[in-house]
């Protein structure tokens, strides 16, 4: 099982959803740097479940407990590791399903890979509970690479078809720290309004919903990736599809490039002051794999909860035939709002691996 990413700055995830623990290992972070814990434990409870009506009722602290690496307030050259200890778990809610993949779950796949083996209480290791750890690393990279005058912020563009404003041209770090402050962590409040009520009224349907998460990086410089297999696009995406439920990533106008011709693509290059700019950035901030100074903007789209209410087909494995299951428990009607500082963590964690290179 391969749950570790980076090159210069190596983070790796362990536990399970329902074990004692969960928690993270950070090795290569630099020497010296000051971490605002009470910053950092704000940025992790925008991921915490149990907050307001869209989210799951399981109720978690999410303190994270550093083991090593980090002391009086400092990192000190060794790998830092910290754990979240699990509190409220309901693992009998999971008994009757041993046998019985989940639809949508990675339940069967696990089943087949680990020879029946894997803890699978709550999605086991594949669960959204495992992106607490990773807000700890994401929260650690966000503060070092804002000493370097560089932000990162994100928000829900959308909940199934409804949408909200997308960034600006130039999104500028109190636009984010305006959005980290919202129950709802949109740009447009009405916007906002209609989507809770989206995702509310399956809810009470006893289904879900998906949606898609804008992230932008700025502050960056031109001139950071590389070609092919280490461009900024690759290495990105490969760790945001580490985030569980993503299912496609996109960059500047991504799939809608499609919709036009090349004339209207392509984003004239200007001179401001001394910088070279562009006047439009339908390539997300990267060309050929490289930063060009703009703004860093993707999308990540999430696919709706699968843990649902609804009676589904699915089969015994023990006695390989078909049947039905029912999912009971508590789980998020839509994992996008939850999901937003989870990518700008990641983000975080992939621009510092790159930048220590």
């Amino acid at each position: 099982m391969a749950s570790e990413y980076g090159k210069n700055l190596k983070v790796s995830v362990f536990g399970q959803s329902h074990g004692k623990a969960i928690g993270v290992n950070i090795d290569g972070l630099p020497a010296g740097e000051t971490i605002d814990e009470e910053k950092l434990y704000r940025f992790i409870q925008r991921r915490a479940p149990g907050q307001n009506k869209t989210s799951t009722a399981r109720k978690e602290k999410d303190k994270p407990v550093f083991l090593s690496g980090f002391e009086h307030g400092k990192t000190c050259g060794f790998p830092l590791c910290a754990i979240i200890e699990n509190a409220d778990m309901h693992s009998s809610d999971y008994e009757s399903l041993k046998n019985k993949p989940r639809p949508g779950h990675a339940d069967y796949t696990a089943y087949v890979k680990y020879g029946g083996t894997a803890d699978m209480r709550g999605g086991g290791h594949f669960s959204g509970r495992l992106t607490a750890p990773l807000c700890i690393a994401g929260g650690i990279a966000l503060q070092i690479l804002e000493k370097h005058g560089i932000y990162i912020g994100a928000h829900v563009l959308s909940i199934a078809d409804k949408q909200d404003d997308a960034f600006p041209l130039k999104p500028q770090k109190e636009l984010f720290e305006t959005i980290a402050k919202k129950d709802f962590p949109a740009i447009n409040d009405a916007a906002a309004k209609e989507m809770e009520e989206t995702i509310l009224a399956a809810k009470a349907e006893l289904d879900s919903v998906g949606g898609v998460v804008e992230c932008a990086v700025t502050g960056l410089p031109a001139g950071l990736g590389g070609v092919m297999f280490d461009g900024i696009e690759g290495r990105l995406a490969s760790a945001i599809f580490g985030i569980p439920a993503v299912k496609g990533v996109e960059f500047g106008l991504g799939f809608d490039a499609t919709k036009i011709k090349g004339s209207q693509n392509n984003d004239a290059f200007i001179i401001n002051g001394e910088k070279v700019e562009t006047e439009t950035n339908n390539c997300g901030g990267i060309l050929g794999g490289i930063s060009n100074g703009m703004p860093i903007v993707f999308k990540t789209a999430f696919k709706p909860t699968p843990s649902i209410a609804q009676k589904q087909k699915t089969v015994d494995l023990e006695k390989m035939e078909n049947t039905t299951v029912e999912i009971t428990g508590r789980h998020d009607p839509c994992v996008v709002l939850r999901a937003v500082p989870v990518v700008e963590a990641v983000a975080a964690i992939v621009i510092l691996d790159m930048i220590m290179e």
